[in-house]
């Protein structure tokens, strides 16, 4: 039996909760770099600043997406981690914009994340279990219009607020301005509302049920391996993993590096760790556990989610480049201050949120229609492709305004790209997992975004300080570029339906 086709409004309504999830993100990554500075932080500590929520996201996405594979209730299987992540993302986005304090607002940050994490990380796999394969890209694509036209509106907000109903948009030192903590304020409602719409207005499939469907992801779940490896595989990998850890911090200690880097060596090391754990565990029968079930999966990925695990690992890296340094680097490019109290600094911060709206607004657009356009005409691979590359372009023009105004024309590239990055890997992804790893394999495909967002956060530090003299618009260089490797090898992805 096949999975039937949903209608447009049964896609919409699943797809929903998409918009308040992108409402908080879009808060978090154009507003949280403007707190921490207001709150005394320098500009090469903002990366590391911004480092909890990815390592927690690293950590929770394999676990939900775990848990919710194996989870059947009255609210069904994806939707009770909606509802609990809904609930603890609208509370710290009350909370965060008063931080009475920088390290306050950095613990904030991790709770938000975190929260957010536990929502959006059922959604995907969710997609993949109430659509059969030909929908997907209509799904997905579905999820990127919400996504836009949610973070459009959050990201205007600050600039709303000040310019249409004259709340102050500058405050005293060290004291967040009243537009940003309303904006945080109605952020934390529309998302609990957005989400329980999805969670009240949908359905889903029983586990009887799934077993059932016979579409094109079945055909990758009989050859999927569920065994462990051999024990000696994970002691040679646990052993190999900890001492590229332990290699990895020794120059960053004796050469004096940035700080930063044990994040990275840390990173190594506790993934060895992981995998002699592993090997304990299975030595002692007792592999029947979350733990040895996500490391063998992680070794067992489909050919199709490596190969894509490196395009989204060089797409994420331009991503977090942005969403950390464009506010520093356009206020200090083009409005030539680094003062966050001057009228000058606020204007160029809300100028970025308000441009972070438009790229999210044309993602709306073009997700909705040109991208399944595209689709249609070429196939999911070339699509993405072409996206990338106007991405990649776009980011990298941002070095050579001279208009702030101007930068519009820098977010259709990068609107662009970010409806793709949201659709089309995923796409193509869910048809080569098998139904019954939908979720935790969604987690550790999301590994692929978390990681170079460390990495951005660790080595993009280390590159504005120490190699490009503190000019952050260098950061938005290099993303571009990153953009346009991606561009490159999403070309060599297996695609097992391209269309």
């Amino acid at each position: 039996m096949k999975k039937p086709k949903l209608s447009f409004w049964q896609i919409w309504n699943m797809s929903f909760g998409f918009l308040g999830i992108q409402f908080g993100f879009a808060l978090q990554n154009g507003n949280v770099s403007r707190i921490f500075q207001t709150l005394g932080a320098e500009i090469d500590q903002i990366p590391i600043l911004w480092i909890a929520a990815p390592v927690t996201g690293l950590i929770i996405q394999p676990i939900i997406g775990y848990m919710s594979d194996k989870t059947w209730g009255r609210l069904g299987r994806r939707r009770p981690f909606f509802l609990v992540g809904a609930i603890l993302a609208s509370t710290a986005l009350f909370l965060m914009p008063n931080s009475p304090g920088l390290w306050i607002a950095v613990g904030m940050l991790w709770i938000m994340d975190a929260s957010i994490n536990i929502t959006m990380e059922p959604f995907r796999a969710f997609v993949g279990d109430m659509l059969p394969d030909e929908q997907r890209t209509k799904g997905f694509t579905m999820q990127s219009f919400f996504i836009g036209i949610g973070a459009f509106v959050a990201s205007w907000l600050p600039y709303a607020l000040s310019e249409w109903f004259h709340i102050s948009n500058t405050a005293p030192e060290g004291q967040i301005p009243m537009t940003v903590r309303l904006s945080f304020y109605l952020g934390g409602g529309v998302f609990l509302l957005a989400v329980l719409w999805t969670v009240f207005r949908t359905k889903e499939y029983s586990p009887e049920e799934l077993k059932s469907f016979a579409d094109s992801s079945d055909s990758e779940a009989e050859k999927h391996d569920d065994t462990p490896d051999p024990v000696r595989k994970y002691l040679r990998r646990g052993i190999i993993w900890t001492l590229v850890g332990v290699a990895f911090a020794l120059p960053v200690y004796y050469l004096k590096l940035e700080k930063e880097l044990y994040i990275l060596a840390g990173g190594f090391g506790i993934f060895g760790i992981l995998q002699l754990l592993s090997a304990a565990m299975i030595n002692s029968n007792k592999e029947k556990n979350g733990l040895v079930s996500i490391i063998t999966d992680l070794y067992h990925m489909p050919l199709t989610m490596k190969q894509l695990a490196i395009v989204q690992f060089f797409s994420w890296f331009a991503l977090f480049s942005m969403w950390i340094y464009t506010t520093p680097a356009v206020t200090s490019h083009l409005y030539h201050t680094a003062d966050t109290t001057t009228v000058a600094y606020n204007e160029g911060a809300n100028l970025v949120s308000g441009m972070f709206g438009w790229y999210n607004l044309f993602a709306a657009a073009f997700g909705l229609v040109l991208l399944p356009f595209l689709a249609r005409l070429t196939n999911r691979k070339i699509t993405h492709s072409i996206a990338l590359v106007v991405g990649g372009l776009g980011l990298a023009s941002i070095m050579i305004l001279s208009n702030p105004q101007h930068m519009i024309f820098s977010m259709i590239g990068i609107g662009l790209a970010w409806a793709s990055i949201l659709a089309m890997p995923y796409a193509i992804l869910t048809g080569s997992l098998p139904s019954h790893k939908m979720g935790v394999y969604m987690g550790i495909f999301n590994f692929f975004i978390v990681i170079p967002q460390i990495l951005a956060a660790t080595i993009l530090g280390f590159m504005v300080k120490s190699l490009f003299g503190g000019d952050s618009i260098y950061a938005l260089l290099t993303g571009g570029i990153s953009m346009l490797v991606a561009a490159v090898l999403i070309l060599f992805v297996k695609d097992t339906n391209p269309k």
